[in-house]
């Protein structure tokens, strides 16, 4: 199996958000957005593996969330507790979250909430690109969309995440990603993923687990 780059970044429980990662987007505004139009025309086509799409399952009372990020070609799910939607929480966990991937993380797209302010330092660590969705066209991250729906059969809405741990995220994970797809020959994410980047499925979420932000 190929080297992967391991980000190694520390968070405390209780984190003070300072300029770590650059300066404080404005309050309503991501800076440097960069439209889904301009995005490559590749990526519709889900011929190569490396095109994300990320968002949110967010807890009872936004006590805790997961992170989750879904590849377009081969349906692979990955998914991340962290304890806040800080900006700087949010793009460290990203780069955790995909750096095992790094290799094959082209485009992240993300929808406009301010929680994705600080996608540009998750673009610079990834080595890749971000685009964020038309507000209100959530449509347009479908992958994305259709995945936290099957995540709400482990984690309905309404759940507290205080008391979420890494075994009840593997379980969801392991079982999305081990689910045979009609759109995928009845192979499995999992299996898909192997094929295609000749990684192995099981490296990855071990590699994912050594980075915990809680």
């Amino acid at each position: 199996m190929k080297r992967l780059l391991l980000v190694e970044i520390e968070v405390s429980k209780r984190p003070t958000y300072r300029s770590n990662l650059g300066e404080s987007p404005s309050r309503h505004k991501i800076p440097n957005r960069v439209d889904i139009d301009q995005r490559p025309d590749i990526f519709d086509k889900r011929s190569r593996v490396g095109d994300w799409e990320v968002d949110l399952v967010i807890g009872a009372n936004h006590k805790g969330m997961i992170i989750t990020a879904n590849e377009r070609r081969t349906g692979l799910s990955l998914q991340k507790f962290v304890p806040s939607k800080h900006a700087d929480i949010i793009a460290i966990g990203i780069i955790q979250l995909l750096s095992p991937v790094k290799e094959f993380v082209h485009t992240i797209t993300m929808h406009n909430g301010l929680e994705f302010a600080k996608h540009e330092f998750v673009s610079a660590a990834l080595k890749s690109d971000a685009y964020f969705a038309k507000p209100y066209c959530s449509w347009e991250r479908g992958s994305n969309e259709n995945t936290n729906r099957l995540i709400r059969q482990y984690f309905p809405k309404g759940s507290g995440f205080e008391k979420i741990d890494e075994q009840q995220i593997l379980n969801s994970t392991n079982k999305l990603n081990h689910r045979p797809r009609k759109m995928l020959g009845y192979k499995t994410p999992a299996e898909l993923f192997a094929e295609e980047t000749k990684m192995n499925y099981n490296d990855v979420l071990y590699l994912n687990s050594l980075h915990l932000l809680y």
